[in-house]
């Protein structure tokens, strides 16, 4: 395990509770300075509220917060210094052109007009946005909006990028692009923190938490967890999946089937065998059936017992 040195965020127990619900429980994790880190899980799982913290936005009822070394509990103005953060809520003034935007962040920041001025010119050629920089925002597609909010939050240089959801109202070419920039920065040495509930965020992140009811039901690099599963994942669909998996344990015992949004998941070595066999078994049960490799919404299910989708369904926004 790296020192503590090598870690741009260490936190600690961290809690946090709103009036009737608690939305972090005992977090522990640490990212390490340059990666990409992401927290994948359903809607009020924890992660704006995680961000909030991290944001220095609210205090923890418990725990502990590092920022590359820093007390961020104690020396919140010190950490403010290191971030730049693009929260799921949009914050630029749609009034404003986005050079406008960008230079009023860099005056917040203390930055020279001259300073600014490059900057702010650099980013916006580099995000594909400078034809556009005169534009008043409200005009702007949500795809060139996300890539002025990173280029805002990426004015004053920060050693550490908070991305709440960033892929939010994007269409898929716009979420491709937004990948492709964290990796870039990334390799640049800009520590990335990323919340999404989207699976190809989590696999392109170089370690992830799944968040899940406030706590972290699982934490390491996207292939090591889904090696955890092993071998194909089968799943079937019937008219009555809660009548076919109690037929299923029942024949199979050692098959140990869930229901999981309206279809019967098994975990195989060897998928296309045991579909063949089931199909033997329950023709006149089986709708249809599918055999996979393992994916990250598999590992959720395995630790929480249910998928993202349906824990999205549930759960209040966090």
């Amino acid at each position: 395990m790296p020192s503590e040195s090598a870690n741009a965020v260490v936190a600690r127990g961290l809690t946090y509770a709103y009036p009737g619900r608690t939305a972090l429980s005992g977090v522990d994790f640490d990212v390490r300075t340059g990666e990409v880190f992401g927290f994948l899980g359903p809607n009020g799982g924890g992660k704006s509220t995680l961000f909030r913290l991290i944001a220095t936005l609210a205090l923890p009822a418990a725990g502990t917060l590092q920022i590359f070394g820093v007390n961020a509990l104690a020396h919140p103005a010190a950490v403010r210094r290191k971030l730049g953060v693009v929260f799921q809520s949009p914050s630029l003034d749609p009034q404003l052109s986005g050079r406008e935007n960008l230079a009023t962040h860099g005056r917040l920041f203390g930055l020279s007009a001259r300073e600014i001025t490059t900057r702010s010119t650099e980013l916006l050629e580099r995000f594909q946005v400078a034809d556009r920089a005169e534009d008043r925002v409200e005009v702007l597609s949500g795809g060139l909006r996300r890539r002025v909010e990173i280029a805002k939050a990426l004015l004053p240089r920060p050693d550490l990028l908070l991305l709440d959801e960033p892929s939010t109202g994007l269409d898929p070419a716009a979420r491709r692009e937004l990948r492709a920039v964290v990796a870039e920065l990334s390799r640049e040495g800009v520590t990335v923190l990323l919340s999404t509930h989207f699976l190809d965020e989590g696999d392109a992140c170089d370690r992830l938490a799944l968040l899940d009811g406030g706590r972290i039901a699982a934490l390491g690099a996207p292939n090591a967890l889904k090696a955890e599963i092993g071998g194909e994942v089968v799943t079937l669909g019937a008219d009555d999946p809660e009548a076919l998996a109690r037929e299923i344990s029942t024949f199979f015992p050692e098959l140990a089937p869930s229901v999981v949004e309206h279809q019967v998941r098994l975990e195989s070595e060897r998928g296309y065998e045991l579909i063949a066999k089931l199909a033997q078994a329950f023709s006149a049960r089986i709708t249809s059936a599918t055999v996979a490799r393992p994916t990250l919404e598999d590992v959720f299910v395995r630790k929480t017992g249910r998928g993202l989708l349906s824990a999205n369904e549930t759960e209040a926004p966090s």
